[in-house]
């Protein structure tokens, strides 16, 4: 029997991608561990999102044992940075982004006098892959991360992660309604659905795709009242079953498309009071750069939508500090949409230059410019994110109890996906159960039993 390793980074779909590892290794005979010491094949899951993350992962590459282990590079960067990986370590094996259904037969082939160069490129071409309906390890039994397209219809300046995922692929939603379904019959009790941008879901059905721009299609889906999303989440949320959705990113343009018919599904009591909308920036002239496709009139005027008909409905937002043509006054942009929309969730990031996108050719701001925008911007969110918790203190609310974290501390989520701990001698995992707020912090709130 072999012992595979495998080490994951990156978003939610990266987690659930390794699930499916784990359990087509699993169901061919081969034993998981979390010892990299007694295994026989060390897989590592990558994500190119952000700087940081790569150079960590390029690290890890260089620093993996030159023996006669079987190294398996994996995920988005082995279908951008083939060269590097191999210049490295030359000791691994490279499995794109769009093969993981091979993982099995690569790890019985890759000593084969047959395995060729050849055979290796193929494995980093670009292949239309549903990640659906196939075995898979949760790292978390109640929880359902189900993914429901691979890649996207944007074209935006400073992403890397498009070349490796390529065009939007949809996938089909009677399969994702089935997969959810196995899920919850195996325990599930939470479902996270995610992609690049959950809105941008069926979309590349409007037509026959070839020679069509994004706001063509766009356009030919709303013509034709083909916005799928809204048809998906209603299937899903019918489903009869006791459980929770979480609904990840998606981008403002294509909600603004749809805002209004998701509000009424985020009203359903089965799906958490949560809207991931990525602005990216405040700025227009700086969304214009990144080939962003709405203004930040329209991402305001979608989150004052939802606020106005869920008035407790946690708002997450995303903003990259430092954009190559990043001025005083577009930072002044950012810092007073936070102070504005006061966001309770708050994913900050320091540009990431990559050099094979359009921002990666420009000239770069200096990093103490961008160290000093982004402590201003995350001070004015922890206090605006504090203040919005203020709300909740000595409140009665429900609870899931979807984590355990320590020996008597658990993770809990409210309806509007707030993060509340709680410290409790008996075993709440899995309980939907009635707390006070005692106290709140910036991310998270401290529960107690009633």
């Amino acid at each position: 029997m072999k012992y595979i390793h495998i080490q994951t980074f990156g978003c939610t779909a990266n987690q659930n991608n390794s699930e499916i590892l784990k359990g087509l290794l699993k169901q061919s005979g081969y034993e998981i561990t979390n010892n990299e010491k007694i295994a026989d094949i060390i897989i590592l899951n990558t994500c190119i999102v952000k700087q940081k993350t790569e150079n960590k992962i390029k690290r890890r590459i260089q620093d993996l044992p030159k023996t006669k282990k079987l190294i398996i590079i994996t995920g988005c960067m082995p279908e951008t940075d083939a060269k590097q990986i191999k210049q490295l370590n030359s000791n691994t094996i490279l499995l794109g982004t769009h093969h993981f259904k091979d993982i099995v037969k690569l790890i019985n082939s890759y000593n084969n006098p047959q395995f060729t160069s050849a055979k290796q490129n193929k494995l980093l071409d670009n292949n239309n892959e549903t990640k659906l309906l196939l075995p898979k390890i949760p790292k978390n039994k109640l929880i359902s991360i189900t993914q429901i397209s691979e890649g996207c219809l944007g074209n935006c300046s400073y992403c890397k992660s498009r070349l490796a995922k390529g065009k939007l692929f949809s996938y089909p939603e009677q399969e994702i309604i089935k997969s959810i379904e196995s899920d919850l019959k195996s325990g599930a009790k939470e479902v996270w659905i995610t992609s690049q941008d959950n809105a941008n879901y069926g979309l590349d059905w409007a037509n026959s795709r070839k020679g069509y721009g994004r706001e063509t299609l766009v356009s030919l889906a709303m013509d034709k009242g083909e916005q799928k999303l809204p048809k998906l989440l209603n299937k899903i949320l019918n489903l009869n079953h006791r459980f929770k959705l979480r609904l990840g990113m998606m981008d403002p343009n294509n909600v603004y498309l749809i805002a209004n018919e998701l509000i009424q599904i985020y009203k359903h009591p089965k799906i958490y009071k949560f809207l991931h909308i990525p602005i990216q920036s405040a700025s227009n002239k700086i969304l214009k750069h990144m080939n962003r496709l709405y203004t930040i009139e329209q991402a305001e005027e979608i989150i004052k939508k939802f606020r106005k008909q869920i008035p407790n409905i946690t708002i997450s937002t995303d903003i990259i500090v430092g954009y190559p043509t990043e001025t005083q006054a577009d930072h002044k942009q950012n810092l007073n949409f936070i102070k504005k929309i006061k966001p309770d969730v708050f994913n900050l990031s320091k540009f990431s230059s990559h050099k094979e996108t359009q921002a990666g050719k420009l000239k770069q701001l200096k990093p103490e410019i961008i160290s000093k925008r982004t402590t201003e911007i995350m001070q004015a969110h922890r206090e605006t994110a504090l203040a919005n918790k203020q709300k909740f203190l000595n409140k009665e609310i429900k609870v899931f109890v979807n984590k355990k974290l320590g020996d008597n501390l658990f993770e809990s989520r409210d309806e509007n996906y707030n993060i509340v701990l709680i410290n409790n001698k008996d075993n709440l995992l899995g309980k939907n159960i009635e707390v006070k707020i005692k106290d709140v912090g910036v991310h998270h709130m401290i529960g107690e039993i009633k």
